[in-house]
């Protein structure tokens, strides 16, 4: 049988179909646009990610055997606020999950509410691209609209809506939401009451790998495939990925280099760090993650090298880099704000210490520093816990980079595991698709069989020690500088 799996990213969607023995037939990605009305705004339009989501899998289904598709899942990018009205027609674009415009919706929620409320409802607090503050910001700033929401939705779940009729999405990807009891696994009745909502404004909830429903005969039709094909909840991006990448269990730890940088920890059981500066969601495989989120990753890379160098050849100015532990230019990551572990909207990127003879090289060097000290921010938190990681995997366009992963391995001090197929959220998606057509018993079981590790990036004592005292010296630059965002 063959299973699709989508990843609705934010300037692409990705398709990716397999087989059930893991192996990929194909691979297909359509772009669709992005918009910023305002400076720090961040929208799309739902529509696009259907319409070309329904390209994608017709491309990727055009030479295969039809017949043998079984089931669709997603991996989707989290927190965007997607609302629909009584007739089924979205209200207005999609508020994405890098939009900044709810500092004062979110100061409401963790000043007035207050922290240790919304940790006790949700298991986290207010992020200014979490979703529960992007709906009281409709409430304020566009009341007509407000007034007209009948469904409330996740962007992955508005494909799965239009896909099956079923109004649905997952534990993983609502935990983002800031609306959902995380341990409990349920809607906050609190946090619905603070936000003036209706339980029935809200989607059913499922785990990640259960069946919510089968294709609509109309699109079934359109797409040329049985209307059996079961579509599968899914997951939010990161937990997708972790699928993807086997990370899941206990205490597994994968590094994600996307637009956005994760590191993201699996867990058995629920905890929750003292200052919430990491979250704490509900995982794809019925468990629980701790995760970090830096807003800005390989995005950081990429605004350095396509926006100010003016290349996209980023092998050819990763290739000057020859000094590593040694660069004495900083970089702050924060071109859209930070989210773990300073929640601060208006942090703003910068670069420090350059001199007459600082090099192109030393500042694409730092850039890539910048973010690998960025995520071991969040992996001092998980120590905090008492979490002990000694290796992790690492997933996503960054993570192609051999210079970028044996920076990572010797800032964070971990073994990086390179996995075979580094297809993330989508190859997460075809896994949970698979799980929820009967093909394997659960999530671990099909992690353990299909996910190999082809290299491990062992950390230099030498480089480690170097990194460490560069990364104290990083660690002291946001909070001496904070006050001038």
């Amino acid at each position: 049988m063959l299973y699709i799996g989508v990843d609705l990213g934010t300037s692409a969607v990705k398709l990716l179909m397999m087989d059930g023995n893991g192996n990929i037939q194909k691979i297909v990605s359509k772009e669709y646009p992005l918009y910023f009305p305002h400076p720090g705004w961040s929208e799309q339009n739902p529509q696009d990610w259907f319409a070309q989501s329904m390209e994608g899998i017709k491309e990727l289904t055009s030479e295969c055997d039809k017949s043998q598709v079984a089931g669709i899942s997603f991996g989707g990018q989290m927190h965007g606020l997607v609302v629909l009205d009584k007739d089924d027609q979205v209200i207005r674009p999609a508020i994405l999950w890098n939009d900044g415009r709810t500092a004062k919706e979110t100061d409401y929620l963790n000043q007035v509410i207050g922290k240790d409320k919304l940790s006790e409802y949700t298991a986290n607090i207010a992020f200014a691209g979490f979703t529960a503050p992007k709906i009281l910001w409709m409430r304020e700033h566009e009341p007509e609209n407000y007034a007209k929401i009948a469904k409330i939705m996740l962007p992955k779940d508005y494909l799965a809506y239009r896909l099956s009729g079923t109004f649905c999405t997952d534990m993983s990807d609502a935990s983002g939401m800031l609306l959902m009891d995380v341990k409990n696994r349920c809607w906050s009745k609190e946090m619905l009451d603070i936000c003036g909502l209706e339980q029935e404004q809200l989607p059913k909830l499922y785990e990640s790998y259960e069946v919510v429903g089968t294709l609509k005969p109309e699109v079934a039709k359109e797409l040329g495939v049985s209307e059996n094909v079961k579509v599968i909840a899914g997951a939010g991006d990161n937990a997708a990925a972790a699928v993807g990448t086997g990370t899941v269990g206990d205490g597994r730890c994968n590094i994600s280099l996307g637009t956005s940088g994760t590191i993201f920890i699996s867990s058995e059981k629920f905890g929750v760090d003292e200052h919430n500066a990491l979250h704490s969601f509900a995982h794809a495989d019925g468990h629980y993650h701790l995760m970090g989120c830096m807003l800005s990753a390989a995005s950081c890379n990429k605004w350095w090298n396509e926006e100010i160098l003016g290349t996209s050849d980023y092998v050819k100015e990763q290739a000057a880099i020859k000094k590593l532990g040694e660069n004495r230019v900083f970089y702050l990551p924060y071109l859209m704000g930070e989210r773990s572990p300073h929640n601060n909207p208006n942090a703003r990127a910068m670069f420090l210490g350059m001199s007459m003879d600082t090099t192109r090289a030393d500042m694409t060097q730092a850039v890539l520093e910048g973010v690998a000290f960025g995520l071991r921010d969040s992996l001092e938190v998980a120590k905090s816990l008492g979490i002990q990681i000694d290796r992790t995997k690492i997933c996503g366009g960054g993570a192609k980079s051999p210079l970028w992963r044996k920076i990572i391995a010797n800032v964070m001090n971990l073994k990086v595991d390179v996995i075979e197929s580094e297809e993330g959220p989508a190859l997460g998606g075809a896994m949970l698709a698979a799980v929820g057509c009967g093909e394997y018993p659960d999530v671990e079981t099909i992690a353990e069989k299909l996910v190999k590790v082809v290299d491990t990036i062992e950390p230099e004592p030498e480089l480690v020690a170097k990194y460490e005292e560069k990364y104290q010296k990083f660690r002291t630059i946001y909070p001496t500088v904070k006050e001038l965002f």
